[in-house]
């Protein structure tokens, strides 16, 4: 397949409009919406914008490549589009940006389509190729320069002779990769070449795409290297290139700055690389703070759990609605949930997939830790604080008989376990670490994963009688919360919820709420869960409710994102609101903190309790009062909205 297959002449924009970033956006998107490339024009904006929250697709050079990998795209597509004026695009130039090219490809996307999004990429980085963009007048006049292109590309290949490593001349060994691969790997890859190429360098550059690895390095390649240059925003093989010279970068650095990078390797000035076992590129580019490192870790383990917290949670709490809707005799009341044959259905499978949520936390924690051998250690250490183990022949002297006959720790003790299980794991490979090479082979498949579950289980066994005690003390404590106690959490809890709108502080709540659904879930739900969803609703209904009631505050095209705000907010998306926030944060996130807070708290105070960890409006009858909660979150959404809108300034 070529890009002139995906590059769709009949939603070309040659002359775009918009005159903001977002706004440019929002114009391609109704272009591919109106010709029915994708499905849910919100869906796949929240891809672009959270691809933009990461890195800005500007390249500079006036070229932007705004993209996403998304659902609701039906077909693998490209949309070129010129703006006649220059938009501030936030590229990594500070440069206006005319061209753009969005590229739109299905969550299913085939090796077939990635390749010609990678051509794309390329042809972008050759001289003279956007210049000949600017002049196009017509969909076929794009197309046309896209033909030549290729025609001189394939003129040029048969004429090319493989290029070897010369004797004469410095060889370097490069990586790219970007979180979506799609394009600034192959741009990065391309501007390396090419600046090798002016500066008589040889290179080799292995690209980490979404299609797979390519024009990966061989052991001989990396031996004969003078050294490494890693242009990328993920995780590359990294223990390959020990006590090579590297220098690790974002992969906009592989983009925008290859000279420096080139010299930094040519000129000896990059410091050998250690490796260690299971690293991969953070451990060359930095040393996390213990708080960023608690984070990562803590949300590696959490984004993986919540797809079986979600899933089994709501099964579980539809099969309370089906027993509620369907009778449960007085006597039969402890019954409820599995009482009828389809609520027992989905009793049964919901509690299967909700059974996960403890061993998958403290399993990916402990993954994220120490890679593969930790994943062993940290799910025998979550199936421990779910199950609980047995005490009663255990020799804890005089107060055995104090100890319950099996202790579970719950969420926290499953979140304490992965952490524990992480370190294990660390520490062993350094006690193992000077093992005779015969045995190195069996250290990974064997003494790792025993010796790992091993002492995990055997020290959670200790681990799991405080962390039961306060597990069991939070539960309790949440159980019993009325009155002021009630509306103190529910107003943290949902202020939280707007601080960053998806960072970590909105994390954190959301993963203590979710932290309460296992103990819960079964009684009717979690105030802390209500308070939680409620509160990260408001943000985008308040951009919504501003939007319209002071109209002359904003742009056409902010109102009209205000529009798409109403989805967002009832179907628990608080990213939506990420843009004016971050535009005007200064009167947005206090004014959506205010709203969000006020319902968390009136949820609070109203006892109301949520049974499912996601879904909005979509799950809104599994809470303990529906109408109630859907006010509650309007009376934030509207305070909130007249909040931002009074402090915000006129257009």
């Amino acid at each position: 397949m070529k890009i002139q297959d995906v590059l769709k002449q009949d939603v070309m924009l040659l002359d775009l409009q918009a005159t903001t970033k977002e706004a440019v956006i929002d114009e391609m998107i109704t272009s591919l919406a109106e010709h029915g490339v994708i499905s849910d024009a919100t869906a796949f904006k929240t891809g672009i914008m959270n691809r933009e929250a990461q890195t800005t697709t500007g390249l500079g050079d006036g070229i932007a490549m705004p993209h996403s990998k998304n659902a609701a795209v039906k077909e693998a597509t490209v949309l070129f589009a010129k703006s006649n004026k220059g938009v501030d695009y936030e590229s990594l130039d500070g440069q206006p940006t005319d061209l753009f090219f969005m590229i739109a490809a299905p969550e299913g996307a085939n090796d077939t389509h990635l390749a010609a999004l990678a051509e794309l990429s390329k042809y972008l980085m050759k001289p003279g190729f956007a210049d000949k963009l600017r002049q196009v007048s017509s969909p076929a006049d794009v197309i046309s320069v896209f033909d030549e292109a290729e025609a001189a590309e394939q003129a040029s290949a048969s004429v090319t002779e493989p290029v070897t490593p010369s004797a004469d001349k410095d060889f370097i060994v490069a990586v790219t990769a970007c979180t979506t691969g799609i394009a600034h790997t192959y741009m990065a890859e391309e501007a390396l070449k090419k600046q090798a190429a002016e500066m008589g360098v040889d290179i080799k550059v292995e690209t980490n795409g979404a299609s797979g690895v390519g024009n990966k390095l061989t052991a001989d390649d990396i031996k004969r290297a003078k050294g490494v240059i890693i242009a990328a925003d993920k995780a590359v093989e990294m223990a390959r290139f020990n006590g090579k010279p590297l220098v690790s970068r974002p992969v906009a650095d592989g983009i925008k700055k290859t000279e420096e990078l080139i010299n930094i390797v040519v000129k000896g000035e990059a410091s050998p690389y250690q490796a260690k076992e299971g690293a991969n590129v953070e451990d060359a580019v930095e040393t996390l703070s213990l708080g960023k490192a608690f984070y990562k870790h803590l949300m590696s383990g959490v984004s993986q759990m919540l797809p079986f917290v979600i899933g089994g949670g709501i099964l579980i709490a539809l099969a309370f609605l089906i027993d509620n809707v369907l009778g449960v005799t007085q006597d039969s009341l402890s019954s409820l949930g599995s009482y009828n044959e389809l609520a027992s259905m989905f009793m049964q499978i919901g509690s299967a997939a909700f059974g996960f949520m403890l061993p998958l936390l403290a399993g990916y924690i402990a993954y994220s830790i120490a890679e593969k051998p930790g994943l062993i250690a940290g799910f025998v250490a979550g199936a421990i604080a779910k199950d609980g183990l047995a005490y009663g022949k255990i020799p804890f002297g005089a107060a055995t008989s104090e100890i319950p006959a099996a202790v579970s720790s719950g969420f926290l003790g499953a979140l304490v376990g992965g952490f524990l299980a992480g370190a294990v794991i660390i520490g062993l490979r350094k006690v193992l670490a000077h093992l005779p090479k015969s045995l190195e082979g069996i250290k990974s498949i064997l003494l790792l994963p025993l010796l790992g579950a091993m002492i995990t289980g055997f020290v959670m066994f200790f681990v799991n009688i405080p962390m039961a005690a306060i597990n069991t003390g939070m539960n309790d404590f949440l159980s019993g919360l009325e009155g002021s106690s009630a509306i103190l959490l529910g107003l943290v809890l949902g202020g939280m919820m707007a601080v960053d709108m998806g960072g970590p502080v909105n994390k954190a709540a959301y993963v203590f709420g979710t932290g309460t659904l296992a103990a819960t879930v079964a009684n009717g739900g979690s105030v802390a869960m209500a308070a939680v969803m409620a509160g990260g609703m408001v943000p985008p209904l308040a951009v919504f409710v501003a939007t319209l009631l002071f109209k002359d505050k904003f742009t056409k095209e902010e109102r009209n994102s205000g529009l798409t705000n109403i989805v967002m907010g009832l179907s628990f998306i608080t990213e939506g609101a990420i843009p004016f926030g971050a535009a005007d944060p200064a009167r947005a996130i206090p004014s959506f903190v205010a709203g969000s807070a006020l319902t968390g708290a009136l949820v609070g105070l109203s006892g109301i309790k949520l049974m499912a960890p996601h879904g909005g409006i979509f799950v809104i009858a599994l809470t303990s009062s529906p109408l109630l909660y859907l006010v509650f979150v309007l009376i934030g959404a509207v305070v909130s909205g007249v909040l931002f809108g009074a402090l915000r300034k006129a257009k």
